[in-house]
Order: structure tokens, then C-alpha cells, then sequence
């Protein structure tokens, strides 16, 4: 059995989405993949069988997850907005992400660290009730800072950091982390990996240096569509980009059977 998610299908409307969109017989196509191709004018037909890239790759019994590889970004606050860009400042979006309602922003800052500068980093929006910077290790040596592994919103004991926009400059005590791994999706794609909010599975990459991701969070939300969060460096380490698949070789540190 496959699957057919929101986020593979933004992947392949680079290169086009036949219309009518042809799924095997067994293979699952999830609501907001639905609304997706619908919202589209695109249709779809199910077929004796179709050949697809993650039933050839799909271990353990359950379908492949997509990868969305994240380079730094900062998360602002309508009250940073209003320092750093000038008071009552929307911003601006350039490019829709995966997860439904968040984007990318045309909008950049500076990061301003004891050892050093990052310029023009991305903002993603809508704006968030706190303020928050995500960076790699390797940005952190860059900056001079020593951020952990936690979760987003997780911002208790991490450092702080200067942030420079074209209006106006603010300093967090707090907010610089690096993101721990982890898995987007909706009810209805924990139903089908058997998993809930706050789960650890394993995920196991399949590129010329393949990677096994441990302690990987599950975070479970109607609004979700399926993805696995990583960041730049773990993404260079083994050879993946946006669009890549893993799979789930064990749950709570239980590994399946022929991974």
C-alpha cells in the first residue's frame, strides 16, 4: 500500500501534474492531497497499477516519508515586525511551504552573533507569538553561539542573539535553537503509521550515504501535512535534498523486523 501526500504532490508541480493524476488501486491518496489536486482543476483515476518511486523503496510495511530540508530562518513576532520593518508592517510571501498557511517571506535580516555576521536570512511567516531563531551547528560556530537541540517553541535556557532589519535592530535574551528533527502529520497519516503526538520513531534514508535518524518527534495536528523536518547540516550529511524519501524502521526504539 502507498500513500500520496500534500507535500509529494507540491513537489511534483515543479515539473507537472498529469490531469488526470492516475493512483494505483491500493494506494492511498490523503485528504489534503485531494483538496490539492481539486483546488488545481486537476483530477484523478485509480488504475489496475502504477509504478511509483516509494513502493520500489518502501520498507518496514509502512509507505515512505517525504524529506523537507530547512536552511536557517527566524520566526518574528508582530512586535519584532514592527522594530525591524516599521510599525504595522505585513509581511510579504514569496513562496508556500509545506505546512498549510506558512510561507516563505521576501523578507530577510542579519543575525548578528559575538563572532560573526549572517546576512540576509530568511524570514518565514505568518508572525508567531514569540520570536525565534533556527540555525545548524555550523551557523552556530560562525555566530559564536552555543544553541541546543529542541524543539520549536522549546525556547527556555537557549541563547540570544541580535537581529538587524532595515528599520531597526532588536536583541533577544533567548530564542536561537537548532531544531531537533522531526515528522509533521495530520490524523489521518498517524493513523496509517500507527504512531501519535510526541512518539519517537527511526527513519532511515536511502541516497549514496545513507543515514539513520534516531529519536525522530512526532507532531501530530489536523492542519499538518506529511513531512520530515531536517536541517542543512543533517541534510549534507547524507546526500539528501527536498523531496527525498525516508522510511520508518523502528518505533519507540523498537526495531522492525528485515531493516
Amino acid at each position: 500500500m502507498g500513500i500520496v501526500t500534500e507535500s509529494k504532490l507540491r513537489v511534483m508541480l515543479a515539473k507537472g501534474i498529469p490531469n488526470p493524476y492516475s493512483i494505483a488501486k491500493n494506494t492511498i491518496l490523503t485528504p489534503a492531497a485531494k483538496d490539492f489536486l481539486k483546488d488545481r482543476g486537476i483530477s484523478y483515476e485509480v488504475v489496475a497499477d502504477v509504478k511509483k518511486e516509494e513502493e520500489q523503496i518502501r520498507q518496514g510495511g509502512y509507505p515512505p516519508i517525504p524529506v523537507g530540508v530547512s536552511n536557517r530562518h527566524v520566526h518574528l513576532s508582530q512586535e519584532d515586525i514592527n522594530i525591524l520593518f516599521g510599525k504595522g508592517y505585513v509581511l510579504t510571501s514569496m513562496k508556500e511551504l509545506s505546512q498549510k498557511g506558512q510561507f516563505a517571506a521576501v523578507e530577510q535580516v542579519n543575525l548578528i552573533g559575538s563572532k560573526g555576521t549572517i546576512k540576509r536570512v530568511r524570514i518565514l511567516g505568518p508572525s508567531r507569538d514569540v520570536t525565534q531563531v533556527e540555525v545548524s551547528k555550523t551557523d552556530s560556530f560562525h555566530l559564536g553561539l552555543r544553541p541546543m537541540v529542541k524543539l520549536s517553541g522549546d525556547l527556555n535556557d537557549t541563547p540570544g542573539i541580535v537581529i538587524e532589519g532595515p528599520k531597526g535592530t532588536i536583541t533577544l535574551t533567548q530564542g536561537v535553537i537548532i531544531a531537533k528533527c522531526h515528522v509533521h502529520m495530520s490524523f489521518d497519516d498517524a493513523k496509517i503509521y500507527q504512531v501519535t503526538d510526541g512518539d519517537r520513531i527511526s527513519l532511515k534514508s536511502s541516497q549514496d550515504r545513507s543515514v539513520t535518524f534516531n529519536e525522530v518527534i512526532i507532531r501530530v495536528n489536523s492542519n499538518f501535512s506529511l513531512d520530515f523536518h531536517i536541517d542543512m547540516d543533517e541534510a549534507n550529511a547524507g546526500f539528501i535534498t527536498t523531496g527525498d524519501y525516508v522510511t520508518m524502521v523502528s518505533k519507540d526504539n523498537n526495531l522492525f523486523s528485515g531493516t
